[in-house]
């Protein structure tokens, strides 16, 4: 009877605590038509880089001038040269890249209560030990 006495004001204290909602990422970054949209626009950026031209700054780097056909050279010829299947690799790689992010917001989003207690966790440990520095201010002996 006195164990229930001393406890039931404890678990009336933590009740605000664990009412409370857990963190969470907002909804517009766990919708996958967001990590869709996302993964459209990295593979339209990867298109651009791999469009740019690179032949001139090639030839300058190895101290020469560059050939009419360096002027046209660009990251995806250059890509091309160590692996003749780059188009259909790189393809492949940018079909995956949705799901993997739709994957990777989930996990963050399992993982953000966790990560903010132990956020919670340093702050109040940090803030222990500041309080328990010595105050500047006292004389010394």
């Amino acid at each position: 009877m006195r164990a229930s006495l001393i406890l039931l004001p404890l678990l009336l204290c933590a009740a605000p605590a664990a009412a409370q909602r857990a963190p969470q990422l907002p909804p517009e970054l766990t919708d996958p038509a967001t990590a869709q949209r996302l993964a459209n626009a990295m593979q339209v950026m990867s298109n651009v880089f791999l469009d740019m031209r690179v032949g001139e700054v090639h030839a300058a780097l190895e101290g020469r001038p560059a050939t009419p056909a360096e002027r046209s050279m660009t990251v995806r010829d250059m890509a091309r040269r160590d692996d003749p299947d780059f188009d259909r690799h790189f393809q492949q790689r940018m079909a995956s890249v949705g799901p993997m992010m739709q994957q990777g917001m989930r996990a963050m989003n399992q993982a953000l209560p966790e990560m903010m207690r132990g956020l919670h966790d340093a702050k109040k440990a940090l803030e222990r030990a500041a309080a328990n520095m010595p105050d500047p201010d006292y004389p010394r002996r």
